[in-house]
């Protein structure tokens, strides 16, 4: 290097070239993320640099379905086929169709948000034990009438996904939910999330996905719980569609002698929710 001529620092030199690089290139992180595979695999023919871009956020998708959102990753596991996953908008808890995302961005390098500590309960909530899903009834949690956190043992379902779980491809059945680790029976899992319907709506939701399925390629994840109230004079019906925008409870694939089940739970009169519960002594895989 001539004398008194100074090396150009390696950052300030890296901004320069970005500065060469379209809008587009410079912003690609952020805005791929956004895309649904289709777009994504579209993009990436375009040019190399876009191709190595998407080829990243498709490697981020598959090591976590949740988005970070739940408190372990949920890996998708496909030696079947090309199809490295399945593309959904997620939602940890249930929500109305008004508040359902368009799109939601998965994918990008950004670090998941710290999550915050919360205080124990301040009403002396003990949780719930497990007696067998026909002795259970409708359970009841606390809610935000209620002065405590999230740490509270009387709001188990409403921390997330509590165990370690896998989605895995399955040649002849698709996609289905396996556990990585050994549960217990009675032990909470998930809840079953997705768009809130009324009856109305998952009756004309339901016809909607009949045609859909019956041209093949097509499965839904309606759910409909009947729950009959104490009195025994009146059932509650629940109906939460996880097609569109859901978790991971959308894959547990359905059999008359199933290792889990499904159980209503009232949270403090604000909502009913659908809990997923463990049904066997132990469940791995």
């Amino acid at each position: 290097m001539p004398r008194g001529q100074q090396q150009e620092p390696p950052a300030a030199a890296a901004n320069k070239s970005n500065r060469k690089d379209p809008p587009l290139i410079q912003c690609a992180d952020l805005i791929l993320p956004w895309l649904t595979p289709r777009e994504l695999a579209n993009i990436s023919t375009t040019c190399k640099t876009l191709s190595q871009i998407s080829k990243s956020i498709t490697l981020r998708r598959t090591l976590d379905a949740s988005r970070f959102l739940e408190n372990h990753p949920i890996p998708f596991l496909n030696p079947n086929n090309q199809h490295p996953y399945a593309y959904f908008l997620y939602t940890p808890s249930q929500l109305l169709p008004s508040q359902s995302p368009l799109r939601q961005p998965w994918g990008s390098q950004l670090d998941r948000d710290s999550l915050g500590r919360h205080r124990g309960c301040e009403e002396g909530g003990t949780g719930w034990e497990f007696l067998g899903l026909e002795e259970m009834g409708i359970m009841t949690e606390c809610g935000p009438g209620c002065g405590c956190g999230l740490e509270c043992s009387n709001r188990l379902s409403q921390r997330g996904v509590s165990v370690k779980l896998n989605i895995v491809r399955d040649g002849k059945k698709g996609w289905g939910l396996f556990a990585d680790q050994m549960i217990c029976q009675g032990q909470f899992i998930c809840e079953y999330a997705g768009e809130l319907l009324t009856t109305e709506e998952a009756r004309k939701q339901q016809q909607i996905y009949d045609e859909l399925a019956s041209g093949g390629q097509f499965s839904s994840a309606l759910l409909v719980v009947r729950e009959h109230l104490p009195s025994g004079k009146a059932c509650l019906r629940i109906n939460i569609d996880a097609t569109r925008t859901g978790n991971v409870a959308r894959f547990i694939n359905h059999s008359c002698d199933g290792g889990s089940g499904p159980r209503a739970c009232n949270v403090f009169v604000a909502a009913l929710v659908v809990l997923v519960l463990c049904l066997r002594k132990t469940l791995k895989s």
